[in-house]
């Protein structure tokens, strides 16, 4: 079957869409699947992905779609089945427009993250979805993940930040909805659909994305909490004094901050003894206000309500760099010390105290092991992971991990809570949403798929397994 499309694509293409696979193709960031591919196809504009598309749904060819590469979820390989073509879209990489005073960039799939967020900095807009993995992250794979960020808290996700997408739908019709308009009630939302898919009801090639203005005043903020009940708490505070100007609101544990001086011990932290909590917190006001000014006044009347015992302010643009960088380096640690098991969970504000604690006690009678608890607190969204004992091997838990992370997803479910936040299904989590999910919404879920791939021949086996 794939001899046959891919002498289908050698008529329909220029010379050099399709090639043979590079090994980095077929890798994924945390190494638990490796991928297979017969070819891999890099079209330049839309009419060549509707071609390749074309060709494969003809022939029964599946197709794993790639953007940067980044998922965490195994999204991007196809371990096993039929042999699929791998389509890259990393050609397809424009910023085609910029419209400053309407507030908006149409950006091809293959865009960076970092790419978009610069093109808008140069029009003195920000697009203001940001990631660790900015630099190498595409904006297809971006919001065919839907993914967050630390700033969902003030701006929200991928798909609130996405007004139109150009796409390819499965049997290679070219959906071209690549709109400006903030109002456009004209029947059921297939850009919503498509956003979050994971690239199982088609590619999307372009999208129209929101920009935002740059804060006038902008401040960042280190402050010692003493546990996650008085963060929350602290969060409110926060939020009430400045009325939509909290524009991060980060959780570190104190065990986050152990495993960077065991990675990084050249990098600075602000605090001698390493607390068992902290909160990272951006602001961002209007001009005429002080956000240094802002976080003292947060500062001092939290101190007075026993939510913070120390804290430091940025006092320029470089410490402020330096606060955040604290914050992402700890996946860089985490990978350093070797995770047994990583969960990356959303849960009710008002659930996430006793979560961790029961949780951790939990855990804590099953194994000898290490949490590092850390997140975007502000949406809800912990990165909830777990590390061998010190002095212990990784391969030593391979008998509980898959027990471990179930328990730990079980309570998670229990309190309303996902399983998924930010980094989607993919291959991993598609066994947990079989069991888990609400019956109708995944009976209404194989529906979609099937009346829009009846061929099943898009990114087979992701989140439907």
């Amino acid at each position: 079957m794939l001899n046959d499309a891919t002498e289908s694509l050698a008529r329909l293409l220029p010379q050099g869409v399709v090639r043979e696979i590079a090994p980095a193709y077929l890798e994924e960031p945390r190494g638990r699947y490796k991928g297979r591919a017969g070819l891999v196809a890099a079209p330049r504009t839309v009419e060549e992905v509707a071609a390749i598309i074309r060709a494969c749904a003809e022939a029964r060819v599946p197709i794993v779609p790639r953007g940067g590469g980044t998922g965490l979820v195994g999204g991007q390989v196809m371990p096993d089945g039929a042999m699929p073509l791998l389509l890259s879209l990393e050609r397809m990489n424009r910023v085609r427009a910029i419209y400053p005073e309407e507030g908006v960039i149409l950006a091809e799939a293959g865009a960076t993250l970092q790419q978009v967020r610069e093109a808008a900095s140069g029009v003195g807009r920000q697009f203001p979805l940001a990631l660790a993995s900015q630099g190498s992250a595409q904006i297809g794979g971006v919001l065919a993940t839907n993914a967050g960020g630390v700033n969902v808290l003030r701006y929200g996700n991928a798909r609130t930040l996405c007004l139109g997408v150009e796409a390819v739908l499965p049997q290679g019709q070219v959906m071209h909805d690549l709109k400006r308009l903030r109002k456009d009630n004209t029947g059921y939302d297939i850009r919503d659909l498509l956003i979050g898919a994971e690239g199982t009801l088609g590619i999307i090639t372009a999208a129209s994305l929101v920009l935002a203005p740059v804060p006038a005043e902008s401040g960042v903020a280190m402050l010692v909490v003493e546990s996650p009940e008085a963060a929350l708490t602290l969060l409110s505070l926060a939020q009430a004094r400045m009325a939509g100007g909290v524009t991060a609101f980060e959780l570190i544990a104190g065990q986050g901050l152990r495993f960077l001086d065991a990675a990084f011990p050249d990098l600075r932290q602000p605090f001698a003894d390493r607390p068992d909590w902290l909160v990272l917190i951006e602001v961002g006001l209007p001009a005429g206000l002080s956000a240094d000014d802002a976080l003292e006044g947060l500062f001092t009347d939290a101190a007075e309500a026993g939510l913070v015992s120390d804290g430091v302010i940025a006092q320029s643009g470089q410490q402020a760099a330096d606060l955040w960088t604290i914050r992402e380096t700890i996946p860089d640690a985490n990978r350093h010390i070797g995770a047994i098991a990583s969960h990356d969970i959303s849960l009710p504000l008002s659930e996430i105290a006793r979560f961790i604690h029961d949780a951790t006690a939990m855990l804590a009678d099953r194994a000898d092991l290490r949490i590092n608890c850390f997140g975007h607190l502000g949406d809800g969204n912990l990165h909830f992971n777990l590390f061998p004992a010190a002095g212990k091997a990784r391969n030593a838990y391979d008998g509980i991990r898959t027990g471990l992370s179930r328990a730990v997803h079980e309570m998670v479910v229990a309190r309303g809570g996902s399983f998924s936040a930010e980094h989607g299904v993919g291959r991993l989590k598609a066994a947990e949403l079989g069991e888990w999910g609400d019956p109708a919404r995944l009976a209404a879920m194989r529906a979609i798929k099937d009346a829009l791939d009846p061929a099943g021949i898009m990114n087979p086996g992701v989140i439907l397994a």
